[in-house]
């Protein structure tokens, strides 16, 4: 298994970072020049161009079978899901067959009422229970 980041937004490096090391998984975070990585000892860094898709379309092509997909991309998460990867979010919640058709749906309709002038709240502000309960969930997830 390795783990791939959808770096240009995650707030969670540090901890992806540190459980892989302990479990010794291999990490390659992915990201845009417009999100300058910095060189970390034992993780593969990849730097993509700037169009908006490009590090989920690198992801796309990179991820093998069993590998775990961390990103809030619900699109994304479904392509991983389909070439039977696992993928995790940044709040530590896991995406499913269960629940991805549900979160794809929320989405489309938040930007139709975006298109229609309407304002959505957009997201809560990460907090220290979601770094945590993100550290348990990969924790458990490498465990297995």
């Amino acid at each position: 298994m390795k783990i791939i980041v959808d770096g240009d937004a995650c707030p969670v490096k540090n901890e992806i970072i540190e459980t892989a090391r302990k479990f010794q998984t291999s990490v390659c975070m992915v990201a845009s020049f417009d999100h300058r990585l910095p060189d970390v000892e034992d993780v593969e860094m990849i730097q993509v161009d700037r169009s908006d898709q490009s590090a989920d379309m690198y992801i796309a092509n990179y991820v093998k079978r069993g590998d775990l997909v961390i990103t809030q991309d619900f699109g994304l998460a479904c392509i991983v899901m389909a070439k039977h990867a696992i993928t995790i979010s940044f709040r530590g919640e896991q995406y499913t067959d269960d629940n991805i058709d549900y979160l794809l749906e929320r989405r489309a309709e938040s930007a139709k009422r975006r298109r229609q002038g309407l304002r959505s709240k957009g997201p809560k502000p990460f907090s220290d229970e979601d770094r945590k309960r993100f550290q348990q969930k990969l924790t458990k997830l490498l465990g297995n």
